[in-house]
């Protein structure tokens, strides 16, 4: 299980595949496998029964889980992606951009 840099509600950046250089908002992190779904990136079909909350059913778009590594955090200053670094100890870590230094 490796570490991951971001985190839910982060703005990154995708570097690789069809969705390259689309900028969203982290929906969900599985750490374990080393995944995340990001809004708007990796949209696949599936196909839905009718229930109670989607009467008629039919296919529905959603986002698909994407590799951490597939990722770049978006820094808040600079507005470039960016890797990430971490600064203190403890409970006073904070992770801070690479490129200007700021923190997230």
């Amino acid at each position: 299980m490796a570490k991951m840099n971001v985190k839910k509600g982060d703005l990154v950046e995708v570097l690789s595949g069809k969705d390259k250089g689309t900028q969203g908002e982290v929906k969900r992190v599985y750490p374990a496998e080393g995944r995340v779904v990001v809004e708007g990136v990796a949209m696949v079909k599936k196909a839905m029964r009718p229930n109670q909350m989607n009467q008629s059913g039919g296919i529905v778009s959603q986002e698909a889980a994407i590799d951490a590594s597939n990722v770049a955090l978006v820094c808040p200053s600079c507005n470039k992606p960016t890797r990430v670094g971490h600064s203190g100890t403890g409970k006073d870590k904070v992770r801070v951009c690479k490129k200007c230094g700021n923190e997230f």
